[in-house]
């Protein structure tokens, strides 16, 4: 795995390596023995302890049974498997399928309180309709070259997970470039359909839906990154290769002040609704 362009999830990575530098230096090894002793070549040893190279489970046992601290293998194999948890490659992601990765997340939005979500290219997933969601992932099964097209088994699984805007409990702060509204991800009657949906889910109590005017004279902020933040314990980013987990304070406390920034620049009520249907006016 290449280094993650996320700080949270390379300083992650950085304390179970200096754990096993630790290990190796309390038992006395230098990095040739330790080496050595489990079987492989030194600059392996040194690639792992510079955060370079994420170590196996097996690498972590051996290097525990060379170090002489067996007993904490398991929490070493566990904190490296968070680690990496947090900088996910979409190949691995979807290996099972589009669908699969929407099932994955049910029970993590029912469990999550608060939802605030900043997308600068597409509707958010929770507002998505099935043919616009069929239009996004059908993008994005082409991009990767996926063995079996289910993007409108994945489109069906979205809709039926953003069921939780309906549950009582959740709150949702969603925000959304006025540019986004413009992308055609589908055909005309998916996109008057989506748009049309805009108007009737931001009138929900629990939803706050915010546009940011491409008009708007002077901005805070140009377009982020598309940002989720789920209550105030994780941050999930989307790039093209991956999805980015950030879960240290002082990264999460700067996404909570972007998105605050962001959600000073929007309209709601009225003014986002006059947004939306020039978008759909734009479509004839």
């Amino acid at each position: 795995m290449p280094i993650s362009p996320s700080s949270s999830a390379q300083a992650a990575r950085e304390v179970v390596a200096r754990r096993l530098r630790d290990l190796r230096k309390s038992a006395g090894l230098t990095v040739t023995e330790l080496a050595g002793q489990c079987g492989w070549h030194h600059a392996k040893t040194s690639r792992i302890e510079n955060a370079r190279t994420a170590p196996s489970a097996t690498d972590i046992r051996l290097w525990c049974r060379a170090s002489g601290a067996q007993d904490q293998a398991d929490d070493l194999i566990a904190q490296s498997l968070h680690a990496e948890s947090m900088y996910t490659e979409w190949r691995h992601q979807v290996r099972s399928g589009l669908k699969q990765l929407q099932d994955s997340a049910v029970q993590f939005f029912h469990d999550t309180r608060l939802f605030r979500v900043y997308s600068s290219s597409l509707v958010p997933g929770l507002l998505q309709t099935e043919g616009y969601a069929a239009g996004v992932l059908g993008i994005s099964a082409r991009f990767r070259d996926l063995p079996v097209d289910d993007s409108a088994d994945a489109a069906r699984a979205r809709v039926e997970r953003s069921r939780v805007i309906h549950e009582p409990g959740h709150r949702f702060v969603l925000l959304v470039e006025e540019a986004a509204l413009r992308y055609q991800l589908g055909d005309s009657d998916a996109m008057a359909a989506q748009l049309g949906y805009l108007l009737t889910a931001g009138a929900l109590p629990q939803v706050s839906l915010g546009v940011i005017p491409m008009a708007l004279q002077q901005r805070a902020h140009w377009p982020r990154e598309t940002f989720h933040i789920y209550d105030d314990s994780l941050v999930s980013v989307e790039l093209v290769s991956a999805r980015v987990k950030i879960t240290q304070p002082s990264e999460i406390v700067l996404y909570l002040k972007a998105f605050e920034q962001l959600h000073g620049m929007a309209v709601y009520g009225a003014g986002a609704r006059a947004l939306i249907l020039k978008a759909i006016e734009a479509l004839n």
